[in-house]
């Protein structure tokens, strides 16, 4: 059976990071993508110039033909800006008893521009999070989540890994791309146990994208059978990979792409 994943994002115009960036892992790592839009984005490598939120029935339309039709294996969950968007798509997981969910709580761009309504945060962590297979954070998104301070150390990541999953969630990827140090560390945390995937840091500018990209690597491997633990260190090797090929493109002004190619071209 083919292996398909979908992913319920924004797009981004500049074809960097949401709907595009996983479209493009999916279909580098093997996985029939499918997409509900939630949010059309005016965005380059530059920043993000104005956002145009799809309304709710229609990504409840979206929603239902592609679960209605579609045997899909994972869902990958990017940018949700409205609460009433957030509850629409909650409805619509029960509704179609969708699986393998990961989580992304995006609400920064790489340009720094916010992409989530501060009074949307409180129905992510209460409605979404208890509703994801895995929830991929990175340090600024942890941090607002939980109300606290951002990590500042491994031992910090933990313990904030830890309080998320106190408040629903079945594992978290604590992404420290956000840290300092020649290594970029993430923590794996589930009820009970904590694995750590360690990789090299690397020096670039081309980092737009990189967070839609690990979770919908995540997801890719998810659709294909793979267990949790697995598909996240698989996940990791490839946005490693894709971010250290990302100067052999040359995009835009700003913040690059990764390559997410980088095994074909």
């Amino acid at each position: 059976m083919t292996a398909i994943a979908v992913t319920i994002a924004g797009s981004d115009s500049g074809g960097g990071a949401g709907i595009q960036a996983d479209l493009k892992t999916f279909s580098a790592l093997g996985v029939y993508g499918a997409s509900v839009i939630t949010a059309l984005t005016a965005q380059n490598t530059l920043g993000v110039q104005a956002i145009h939120d799809v309304p709710a029935d229609f990504i409840a339309a979206q929603m239902d033909s592609v679960f209605s039709d579609l045997a899909v294996g994972a869902v990958k969950i990017g940018m949700l800006s409205q609460v009433s968007v957030i509850e629409t798509v909650a409805a619509g997981l029960d509704r179609h008893r969708a699986a393998n969910i990961v989580l992304d709580p995006v609400m920064v761009a790489t340009s720094g521009d916010r992409l989530l309504n501060p009074d949307a945060v409180s129905a992510l962590r209460n409605v979404l999070i208890p509703r994801a297979a895995l929830v991929t954070p990175n340090l600024l998104e942890a941090a607002a989540l939980l109300d606290q301070p951002v990590a500042l150390g491994e031992d910090d990541m933990l313990a904030q890994g830890q309080a998320l999953i106190a408040r629903g969630a079945k594992a978290v990827l604590m992404k420290g791309g956000h840290g300092q140090g020649e290594r970029s560390t993430d923590l794996l945390v589930a009820p009970g146990s904590v694995v750590r995937l360690d990789a090299p840091r690397i020096d670039t500018r081309n980092t737009h994208g990189t967070g839609c990209t690990l979770s919908s690597a995540v997801a890719a491997g998810l659709a294909k059978g793979f267990p949790l633990g697995q598909a996240v260190a698989e996940a990791k090797d490839y946005v490693s990979a894709a971010i250290a090929a990302s100067a052999r493109l040359s995009i835009g002004k700003g913040h690059g792409p990764t390559h997410h190619f980088h095994a074909w071209w």
